[in-house]
């Protein structure tokens, strides 16, 4: 069990965490985690590539870089040929696997969470083994982008492409390529296409809505753009004040989809990164203690609660399942926002790469 006297001052936040309550959360993931490395949501449950690398690095911003190494070394011995994923596997079993998918998004993300736990560690021994592995997922990726910038979402388990793009999962994307970039620079191989393939897809972000499904009654559609580092400075405020009072439920957190009354610790956490992101995280700080309703009794926290209903059995935890993703994602956000050099420089808009614009769209 992680003890509180390991648990750094950065994990420690007033009306969030205690030092004790860090490492009871910490702990929490940590049992999740199996022994080969693989991070479930919970045990008994699938794992999703994008969420074991966030709980991954949830570790890392807690210190715990061995478990962290192990769920990296988990995806580097059962990447596909073709340098995906597959998009679920049964308890993390890879032997397992409930869903053939191989969603770009989940594919793209091992990059962030390499380049995190370089920063946290400074090993490049890790930084050399995970190359080849970040390598093959970028281009495995960059394989589904469209003329327009944005990327596809995913290959079906034919290998068939959906050249359809979703606004949450490029978002993501974009900060994955960016911290793909660093870790090229830092190898001496610069990518000059994956440069211009992150410029081209930052370009379609900001300023082509129409190239992306609609899927704006999500949160994630709304804040994701500035999380992934994509809309900044006074465009990631106009952004996020337009739709301030449609998705942020006061005293509660932050809906996962309007109009249903439910709010989710994942998007609430995330939607606190992104509001630290533009450098305001005095509403980051609110947005975290108003979620700690979530918190359970072993320090873990629930996914979501529904907060209207006809009758007060209707306002319930829901679904009753506590995710080693969401006590991740509270981590994570605590952890930028007090402070922590890794995290802080993974998410911090300014600090990465940024790829090349489009010679159309350039000053």
């Amino acid at each position: 069990m992680t003890s509180p006297e390991r648990i750094a001052e950065h994990l420690v936040l007033p009306g969030v965490l205690t030092a004790e309550q860090a490492a009871e959360t910490v702990t929490g993931i940590l049992a999740v985690q199996r022994e080969d490395g693989a991070i479930p949501w919970f045990r008994g449950h699938h794992l999703d590539p994008w969420d074991h690398t966030e709980a991954a690095m949830a570790l890392d911003a807690a210190g715990e870089h061995a478990a962290a190494a192990r769920a990296y070394a988990w995806l580097a011995r059962h990447q596909n040929t073709d340098g995906s994923w597959y998009a679920a596997y049964q308890d993390g079993d890879p032997e397992q696997v409930t869903d053939l998918g191989r969603e770009s998004n989940f594919v793209a993300y091992i990059a962030v969470g390499v380049w995190h736990h370089y920063l946290a560690t400074g090993d490049d021994a890790f930084l050399d083994r995970m190359w080849p592995v970040v390598y093959a997922a970028v281009e495995f990726v960059l394989g589904l982008q469209q003329p327009g910038g944005q990327i596809g979402w995913k290959r079906e388990a034919d290998g068939t492409p959906v050249n359809d793009a979703l606004l949450t999962g490029s978002s993501s994307i974009h900060q994955a390529l960016r911290c793909a970039l660093a870790i090229a620079e830092v190898r001496e191989e610069p990518q000059p296409d994956w440069e211009l393939a992150t410029g081209a897809l930052g370009h379609a972000i900001r300023s082509h809505p129409e190239r992306f499904l609609d899927k704006s009654r999500y949160s994630m559609d709304w804040y994701y753009p500035v999380l992934g580092g994509a809309v900044t400075g006074a465009q990631a405020k106009t952004r996020v004040e337009a739709d301030w009072d449609r998705f942020v439920v006061p005293g509660l957190g932050v809906r996962c989809v309007v109009p249903n009354p439910w709010v989710t610790g994942g998007e609430s956490c995330e939607l606190a990164l992104a509001l630290w992101v533009m450098g305001e995280s005095d509403r980051a700080l609110t947005i975290l203690q108003d979620i700690q309703h979530l918190r359970a009794g072993n320090g873990m926290y629930w996914t979501g609660y529904v907060f209207e209903g006809e009758t007060e059995g209707d306002r319930a935890m829901w679904p009753e399942e506590q995710t080693a993703w969401t006590a991740g994602s509270l981590l994570l956000a605590v952890a930028a926002l007090g402070g922590e050099e890794a995290t802080v420089a993974v998410f911090g808009a300014e600090r990465l790469p940024g790829g090349l614009e489009p010679d159309c769209c350039r000053a």
